[in-house]
């Protein structure tokens, strides 16, 4: 009898399983935390052998202490950081490279030159996508470009490329699938995603050959077998998705014009589309949400690429709290930011800008400036960025948005959520589990294996656990002070 679905969360800062019963709740979760790599100013890299090694442990461990008997698994699902790019040697299975994170910006000067060739267009009609280093299509031609031998084993036919997913899928397979989704293609650069196929044109661009390149499956489909050196047990692998398409999905946001916004190392917020792609005029992005069988859906993302990741930085550059968690109660001392305005552009600045360039700032420190001011004005720039991307993406739709769904990390701060439904005027709910990154492609999982039986089962285990609501208070101040302030630093 098969009581469980696994799902590994292969994120930005770690590597974590979690098991779901047939009810959709969480019984047990495990995480190790993995070296975050920073060889030279904005670029950030991860050892592509110490996640493996990470996660197979999450896999392991999680197991073990839910006690459950690994027969009563029934499929598990991946679910990834995306544009993270690894090329790795087919035959040895060693990585060429370290993986160059989403977050990494050292191509911005190849978007730059794509840029002033005239590619511009062609890539986003195409892709959806605009041409920044946030994806792995210029991560792919640098690793490539960076060594004579690298690219001559490319075009010989060795190598492989893949996102987080493509990779633990090739290790949990024993090398036997080399595979992605349509979520993670569209992430690339160099995936049509109207035609649904790697495209010759755009490989020919950036000269890599398509040999490097992962099948791409449906995010809900049986892929292969782990192989029985993992669990000891051939458990299928039956959805992939990458972070936020698995959490859009989780949220159930399954209808066109629902939104979730995702509050994690970046923050992401994505609308469902339905079967259309929606060219954005504002800069947004237009990405595949999921196919399944024969039903391809679209949706528009804003990427703001630094959320939590603001937090991180207090405690582990400024050391003004030891722990992410004690961000809340330290923003709670004060009743407002103070007029302080935390630029928080520490990784450039993603929609709707796409300014590499962009440095971090904070503006409006006096003589009276405490902590607390720091801590609120950090929290209030995770929600002004997201604010501004949901504004844009109103335009584009048309709507205007009566609620909002959060998940991840963050969302848990409730003064963070407060906050948020105060800047955006609407109402702002949270799930009783947050982790719908994870549970969303556990859902995709168990749908391919017959595990749940239809959309309509899983919808009914999705639930509120507190609804935020605008209050009237100072915000306008801290809107104002934000709009004035960005421009110096575009």
């Amino acid at each position: 009898m098969k009581k469980y679905v696994l799902a590994i969360d292969a994120g930005t800062t770690s590597s974590r399983a979690i098991i779901f019963d047939k009810k959709g709740n969480q019984v047990c979760i495990s995480q190790f935390e993995f070296t975050q790599i920073f060889p030279k100013e904005s670029w950030v890299e991860h050892d592509p052998i110490e996640i493996w090694k990470t996660q197979l442990k999450a896999i392991h461990d999680v197991v073990k202490k839910s006690k459950i008997n690994i027969d009563e698994i029934d499929s598990i699902g991946i679910t990834n950081q995306r544009e993270t790019t690894v090329i790795w040697n087919k035959n040895t299975g060693d990585p060429v490279y370290n993986a160059i994170v989403w977050q990494d910006r050292r191509t911005s000067s190849i978007c730059e030159d794509l840029k002033k060739n005239g590619y511009e267009k062609i890539f986003y009609d195409k892709t959806g996508l605009v041409l920044d280093a946030y994806f792995s299509g210029t991560k792919i031609k640098w690793i490539l470009d960076s060594d004579n031998k690298i690219q001559e084993s490319a075009e010989k036919g060795d190598l492989l490329f893949g996102t987080i997913d493509s990779w633990l899928i090739w290790n949990l397979t024993n090398k036997k699938h080399h595979v992605t989704d349509y979520t993670n293609a569209s992430r690339t650069l160099l995936f049509n995603i109207h035609s649904l196929q790697w495209d010759n044109e755009l490989l020919s661009i950036l000269n890599v050959p398509k040999t490097l390149l992962p099948k791409v499956l449906d995010s809900s489909q049986k892929v292969g077998l782990i192989d029985r050196s993992i669990l000891n047990a051939e458990i299928p692998i039956c959805g992939i998705a990458g972070d936020q398409q698995a959490a859009l999905f989780g949220q159930m946001c399954i209808k066109p014009g629902d939104v979730k916004n995702t509050y994690g190392t970046g923050c992401f917020c994505m609308m469902n589309t339905g079967n259309k792609a929606v060219k954005s005029n504002n800069k947004m992005l237009t990405t595949i949400a999921w196919k399944i069988k024969d039903e391809t859906v679209y949706a528009l993302e804003g990427s703001v690429f630094i959320g939590g990741a603001l937090v991180q930085w207090l405690r582990d550059q400024l050391n003004i709290i030891k722990e992410s968690s004690e961000i809340e109660a330290l923003a709670k001392t004060v009743e407002d930011s103070g007029g302080v305005t935390f630029i928080s552009a520490l990784s450039g600045l993603g929609a709707p800008y796409w300014n590499p360039n962009a440095t971090g700032a904070i503006m409006g420190i006096t003589r009276g400036t405490e902590r607390g001011h720091i801590a609120r004005a950090a929290l209030e720039a995770i929600a002004l960025r997201s604010r501004e991307i949901i504004v844009e993406m109103e335009k584009d739709s048309g709507t205007k948005f009566n609620k909002l769904k959060v998940d991840g990390g963050a969302s848990n701060n409730d003064l963070l959520m407060q906050i948020q439904s105060n800047f955006l005027e609407t109402n702002v709910v949270r799930p009783k589990l947050t982790e719908t990154t994870a549970l969303g492609v556990a859902f995709l999982s168990g749908l391919a294996s017959g595990f749940w039986s239809s959309v309509d089962e899983l919808k009914n285990m999705w639930q509120i656990d507190r609804e935020f609501m605008p209050k009237d208070n100072n915000d306008k101040l801290a809107i104002d002070n934000w709009n004035e302030r960005i421009k110096k630093i575009q």
